[in-house]
């Protein structure tokens, strides 16, 4: 392949995407490079293109399409959660679900493994334990598009499961993976980015506390930065707490990292 579509950078606006590149996006022969090129995909095309592959009947591809192009308010997260969910209903009880999630998950196209977080979060069959396990390839995916849909996809079911989801998460906060610390942090954010609040954690964030102090002088920026942000989101609702846990880490971990993520946490507060 060309060494400028490998080593692209990706354009800043959809129409200045060259066409040969916005060609190989939407049948699933590259990875999208930025988020430009993540929300310009046709996933028509690219559901087309590969979902015989995958091993879905060319009349549930037919089904799934029609169902996206009926949409009334479309958008790439909109389409990617109708299809994932579209997909468990199809095959849930059906022999191939299995093989189905492994070639999503496993797919070149960012896009593609993008339809996998739904087939386990929708399951009610796993429990949360078994969802988070299960999941954890993708939530340790290279590629942000896929990691974002993945801690969007479980964030209900760790809602709903709060407590065992933090105890479970709390041990992640060790792993080597910065993916999968920064997913601990994310998917638990009291009021999150595009997606339902979690109520208990925005009126009782210590219930957290186990997942935040482990990360309170986390080395990786991706990680600093989604603490930094948890707590922002904190002390929307709880603002003496976030004082009081920042005060705390100070004395206890006087790092530049634990800096960072303090001055993060407390841009709300600071401006008041």
């Amino acid at each position: 392949m060309k060494k400028e579509i490998t080593d692209r950078k990706g354009a800043r606006k959809a129409q200045d995407i060259p066409k040969e590149v916005l060609e190989l996006l939407n049948v699933g022969k590259i990875e999208t490079v930025n988020l430009t090129e993540w929300l310009a995909i046709d996933h028509l095309k690219l559901i087309e293109t590969n979902f015989g592959e995958i091993g879905i009947s060319e009349e549930n591809t037919k089904l799934i399409s029609e169902k996206v192009k009926a949409q009334k308010k479309p958008s790439t997260m909109n389409t990617i959660k109708l299809v994932g969910s579209i997909l468990y209903e199809l095959y849930s009880d059906n022999k191939v679900f299995n093989s189905i999630f492994d070639k999503l998950s496993s797919h070149l196209s960012d896009s593609i493994r993008c339809f996998a977080p739904y087939l386990k979060s929708l399951n009610e069959n796993l429990n949360i334990t078994e969802k988070l396990n299960q999941s954890e390839k993708l939530i340790a995916d290279n590629h942000f598009g896929v990691r974002e849909v993945v801690w969007m996809a479980l964030r209900p079911e760790i809602d709903g499961n709060l407590e065992k989801s933090i105890e479970i998460l709390s041990d992640w906060t060790k792993n080597e993976n910065e993916n999968i610390r920064r997913f601990t942090t994310e998917s638990t954010r009291p009021r999150g980015v595009w997606c339902k609040h979690i109520e208990r954690l925005k009126e009782n964030p210590e219930i957290a506390l186990p997942i935040l102090e482990n990360l309170n002088s986390d080395e990786s920026k991706y990680v600093q930065d989604s603490v930094g942000n948890w707590l922002n989101d904190a002390s929307k609702s709880k603002p003496n707490f976030v004082i009081e846990l920042c005060e705390k880490w100070q004395k206890e971990s006087p790092t530049k990292e634990t800096a960072k993520i303090i001055n993060r946490a407390r841009r709300t507060i600071d401006k008041k």
